[in-house]
């Protein structure tokens, strides 16, 4: 029997690569018999590769490539994989924002508008678009290494070109660093889901992307709480890029430090599959992009999903974006305030970050958990549109935070019920997906709202967020729980080989008799 305990730990975390299936010593040798591994009571037998195709659209196993599938347990190494991922993935989201914390203090300094500050924002959704499908392919080529490695690489290169922006002519510049962390991006964003399914058993997979995801959050709340505290509010523009240095070569040595700790650290996958359903993975052909891409758009239940994602993710882009602004025109003079109210809605989130990730798990509740975190999420943003504006800062805390608990909690919410949506497709595919919508639609947001705040203030340009929000809602209600990676998880050989013997016999009582001339072993 194979061993699904998601606490045995793996005595070597190498990730070694077997190139072969072991075959059970039962079976015959005579190449006259077609073995499949659904009829087979023990796990390592190798499949036919002229099987039918699996119900998720990918081939069985190819005769070539195969793997020891036979054992699965985790490895103790899992944990290091995931920490130093949510680090990295939290020096770039700090980076994302670490401008609009306090973008009047940049617009003063390089002389620009605040238009042009918030494209250092919106830069990052930008370059995400016409990226997300190469760097969805290359990771399918050459495996999670090389993409932790050219991500922390890119994200590193970013912070250091920042430091060549300290003069107030030399925008451009900034504008260069920026413009490489956001490419770095997009070999971060789509990852949590991927590591958590390579690297963790059927238990933690929605902790560990959650995990995953709290880094990034940890991220924009440190960029919105650091920055107002190193950079003050000064027209001495010496002063000014004198605390702006010690901003970026803090964030630049942290990213060296980092990028060290991805080639030391980061590999490819472990020695044996953590889950039944990765195991299962593994044996499949790889699929083709373009065929995998297909059916991701042909999966209804999948594309609302994206849809929805994108319009609450692209929301939380714009209140972060866009934040201090609002905060400075109800409350002058409260940069570092401002700052703490991004920290407490990141705060709040990442407990909802936890607690939806813990729930998941135990619970397995996706469809249910999605809209029922989605509807607070409204709640939310409804209280703080109609509280910004009261004079007093505690109540903004309060809502802000109530805001960001939901909001910032589906965030992994999205990502792990997009995986049990369209399994088995690759995870970078539908990762890429379901984060391009929230691009699209964060720049569409935040252009709008920068508008309406310009022209009528920020209660309608939240008003406007609400709106979508709702839109979003109803829009969740009609997505259906279709959990394919729980029932590959739930799976048991036996229970495999019982269904299709059932299936034989109702075709056999439905036809003429025929004469068996194989028999499965």
């Amino acid at each position: 029997m194979v061993n699904e305990d998601p606490n045995q730990q793996e005595c070597d975390g190498t990730p070694a690569q077997e190139s072969a299936v072991r075959a059970d010593p039962s079976v015959s040798a005579d190449p006259s018999v077609s073995v499949q591994p659904s009829v087979s009571m023990h796990p390592s037998v190798s499949a036919d590769p002229s099987s039918s195709a699996h119900p998720g659209g990918l081939a069985r196993p190819s005769s070539s490539g195969r793997e020891d599938l036979s054992v699965i347990k985790v490895s103790w190494r899992r944990w290091a994989v995931i920490l130093v991922f949510s680090s990295y993935s939290m020096c770039n989201a700090f980076q994302w924002i670490q401008y609009g914390s306090i973008n009047n203090i940049f617009m003063n300094f390089y002389g620009v508008s605040a238009f042009a500050i918030d494209w250092l924002s919106m830069c990052y959704m930008l370059t995400y678009i016409p990226l997300v499908l190469p760097v969805a392919w290359l990771l399918e080529k050459f495996g999670l290494r090389t993409i932790a490695l050219l991500g922390s690489a890119l994200n590193c290169l970013g912070a250091w070109v920042k430091l060549g922006s300290l003069k107030p002519h030399l925008f451009p510049v900034t504008v260069l660093g920026q413009v490489i962390c956001s490419v770095a991006q997009v070999f971060i964003l789509g990852m949590p889901s991927r590591i958590a399914s390579v690297w963790f058993g059927a238990n933690e997979v929605s902790t560990a992307c959650c995990i995953a995801v709290f880094g990034n959050q940890l991220g924009i709340g440190l960029g919105f709480l650091v920055p107002p505290v190193l950079v003050p509010n000064t027209d001495d523009q010496e002063k000014l890029a004198y605390h702006m240095s010690i901003m970026f070569y803090i964030i630049g040595g942290v990213a060296t430090l980092l990028f060290i700790l991805v080639i030391i650290v980061f590999k490819e996958k472990p020695k044996h599959p953590p889950s039944r359903a990765q195991s299962l993975r593994y044996a499949m052909a790889s699929p083709d992009a373009s065929s995998s891409i297909v059916r991701l758009f042909k999966n209804f239940n999948f594309m609302l999903l994206v849809f929805t994602y994108g319009l609450n993710a692209g929301a939380f882009y714009a209140l972060s974006t866009l934040l201090n602004r609002m905060v400075i025109l109800h409350y002058p003079g409260e940069e570092v305030n401002a700052g703490r109210i991004g920290l407490t809605i990141i705060i709040a989130g990442m407990l909802g970050v936890v607690i939806t990730g813990i729930w998941l798990d135990r619970i397995k509740t996706y469809k249910e958990t999605t809209l029922v975190v989605y509807i607070m999420t409204l709640v939310g943003m409804v209280l703080y549109t109609f509280t910004l504006n009261l004079g007093h800062l505690w109540v903004v805390f309060i809502t802000a935070g109530t805001m960001g608990f939901f909001m910032t909690g589906y965030i992994p919410l999205g990502f792990e019920f997009a995986v049990e949506l369209t399994y088995p497709e690759p995870e970078a595919m539908s990762s890429g997906f379901l984060n391009v919508s929230p691009q699209v639609l964060g720049i569409i947001f935040i252009t709008s709202q920068d508008q309406i705040i310009e022209n009528y203030g920020p209660m309608p340009g939240n008003i406007f967020l609400c709106v979508f929000l709702t839109l979003g809602v109803a829009l969740t209600a009609f997505i259906k729980a279709d959990l394919r990676r729980q029932k590959a998880n739930k799976e048991t050989p036996e229970n495999k080989l019982q269904e299709e013997e059932e299936e034989e016999v109702m075709s056999h009582t439905s036809k003429a008799p025929t004469t068996v001339l194989e028999e499965h072993f």
